[in-house]
């Protein structure tokens, strides 16, 4: 099931660029970098979590294993919201969304009680 997904993301989503390979580390990386954040930094969801490249790996590979350059976000759809495609993509994973976290802070802070 998973290689359908990949398919779909690449073809459909286009969500992948094939010009660029992963570095061997991202998987490492990728793990620590879930276990320091086990939330998506908007909804607070522990499910279908995804390591959002803030500047998306494609448009730049140097920045792939940055800290500073990773959010989690989710897709688990909580509330009937996909936060790593409505704020990490805008609605559109062929969109790039620059002010991530100030968008993020903006709304928590939004809809605090």
């Amino acid at each position: 099931m998973a290689i359908l997904k990949k398919i779909k993301e690449s073809i459909i989503d286009e969500k992948y660029d094939w010009k660029h390979k992963r570095s061997s580390s991202w998987p490492k990386v990728r793990k620590a970098f879930l276990e320091n954040n086990p939330f998506s930094a908007f909804c607070g969801g522990k499910e279908s979590l995804e390591v959002h490249h803030i500047k998306p790996f494609h448009f730049d590979p140097s920045l792939e294993l940055d800290s500073d350059n990773l959010i989690v976000l989710c897709e688990s759809k909580k509330y009937g919201v996909n936060c790593h495609l409505f704020f990490g993509h805008l609605g559109n994973y062929k969109k790039e969304n620059k002010n991530i976290k100030e968008d993020i802070e903006f709304w928590k802070e939004k809809f605090k009680k």
